[in-house]
């Protein structure tokens, strides 16, 4: 079965590229540690960072909830899909402690 492609006036399909996103795991390490078996596709490290912060956050913010106490060694560690570290967050950087 032959695909065709519909272009839009204009298009010049020597310019149209196709870039795999790259897919990051995010492996949770605190009192019980959680491997990433899925991972998500972003589209750089800086987004994969983000992601790393915003989950440690909501983390923390249900430890504090559940267990009365925050933990700022608790971390993410992200890799690629190789096992490769790339980057590694933890709570006290993803979270600021304020004194009024």
């Amino acid at each position: 079965m032959e695909v065709q492609h519909k272009l839009r006036s204009g298009t010049d399909p020597s310019t149209m590229r196709c870039c795999a996103v790259p897919r990051f795991y995010f492996h949770l390490l605190n009192d019980v540690d959680a491997p990433d078996e899925e991972g998500k596709e972003l589209p750089d490290l800086a987004a994969a960072r983000l992601h790393a912060i915003q989950n440690l956050r909501f983390t923390a913010a249900e430890t504090i909830k559940e267990q009365g106490k925050l933990v700022p060694g608790h971390r993410i560690h992200i890799e690629d899909a190789s096992g490769n570290l790339l980057d590694s967050v933890s709570v006290a950087e993803a979270v600021k402690i304020e004194d009024d």
